[in-house]
């Protein structure tokens, strides 16, 4: 019988090499590494190798994930990544013993809240060294460390950044300077320790594997770089790591030899796009149960270096096979290596299966 499709494989026994290979990284500069599952919804197999490998937090941006982490692992510290939202400040108090903020109006809530269920919270005060995304302006965070800290059943664990993720500002140890002269500032206007300064994330790991990252630096939210063992700033493999930790499997159902160009007037297809097509002659191609509801189709590469990609709908999949290394019939499976972004659309998708497969 055929397994369904389309499915996610998810190896976590390869994931767990590049575990071990980043967390020994971290640890030798003497930082900690939360990990961060939210590309895998929090899939128990991700979490029991981050558990097992020594991870020193689990990390996610969504409450609903942090609970099943919370349930599973309630031993180990959880984080919440995404600056929490006021209607959701009770629940993060629930699940999260860490989170992010950047304002005054947040934090009261959160205090409130963790007053109303007799917990202390520990925050991180993110201060935006460049990228623009969220954080508090340098020259802002030290009247908001003061006002935070008067704050009951809220502790300042220390000060965080966040790069590359929206404006592609790459960590130097400029921009990381610019956090430790902060936290500096914050110290003396407070007398707080504020020891954790949280530099990043993935992107992070260039400059610490170059010798560049300032010790001072101590705390690190490493997610992509774990499971696909990319380098997140050129998506090249990241030294050390294996890229083979997870793949979409979908079926043929349909395999025609057909012209390469649509016969007929066009206008825009289901997605509102004038497309453009090469005209190859008749190739043979094959049709696919998968398709944009369920997973990014420019994020998918075939491990069959022969196959193209054409492209999609919603639930279609549309490949050129001419040139495949393997003969093709119907019912056959092709896998695909996905990015980040195919990555989390299958995760999501409540259409796409999730396949544990164990070894190497």
């Amino acid at each position: 019988m055929n397994m369904y499709t389309p499915r996610l494989e998810i190896f976590p026994d390869r994931i767990a090499e590049n575990v071990r290979y980043i967390l020994g990284l971290c640890h030798e500069h003497g930082a900690q590494v939360a990990c961060v599952s939210k590309v895998l919804r929090a899939h128990p197999a991700i979490q029991k190798v981050f558990k097992e490998e020594g991870a020193d937090m689990l990390a996610d941006s969504r409450t609903e994930n942090l609970r099943l982490a919370a349930e599973t692992y309630p031993e180990m510290p959880r984080l919440m990544l995404r600056l929490p939202a006021l209607c959701e400040v009770e629940n993060v108090i629930r699940y999260a013993d860490y989170s992010l903020n950047s304002s005054l109006g947040t934090l009261e809530a959160l205090s409130q809240a963790a007053v109303g269920l007799n917990r202390t919270h520990k925050v991180i005060i993110m201060v935006d060294v460049g990228d623009l995304r969220e954080g508090v302006w340098p020259d802002r965070v030290v009247p908001l460390v003061e006002n935070a800290a008067r704050l009951p059943n809220i502790e300042i664990a220390g000060l965080g950044a966040n790069l590359a993720c929206y404006g592609g500002v790459i960590p130097t140890p400029e921009n990381m300077r610019t956090l430790i002269d902060c936290r500096d500032a914050c110290r003396q206007a407070t007398g707080l320790p504020l020891d954790m300064l949280s530099g990043g994330n993935s992107a992070n790991l260039p400059l610490l594997m170059e010798g560049g990252m300032p010790p001072e630096i101590n705390h690190f939210r490493i997610g992509e770089a774990i499971i696909l063992g990319r380098n997140v700033l050129d998506r090249s493999p990241l030294p050390g790591t294996r890229q083979d930790g997870l793949r979409v499997v979908a079926e043929i159902i349909e395999l025609e030899s057909k012209p390469s160009i649509p016969i007929g007037p066009r206008g825009q297809d289901a997605f509102g796009n004038q497309v453009e097509f090469e005209d190859r002659g008749v190739r043979k191609r094959a049709l696919l149960n998968m398709g944009r509801q369920d997973v990014d189709i420019e994020g998918l590469t075939p491990e069959d270096e022969g196959i193209i990609v054409l492209g999609g709908s919603s639930d279609h999949l549309v490949l050129d096979v001419s040139d495949a290394h393997q003969a093709l019939q119907l019912g056959d499976e092709v896998a695909f290596m996905p990015t980040y972004s195919a990555l989390l659309a299958a995760s999501t998708s409540p259409y796409v299966e999730k396949k544990v497969v164990h070894g190497l």
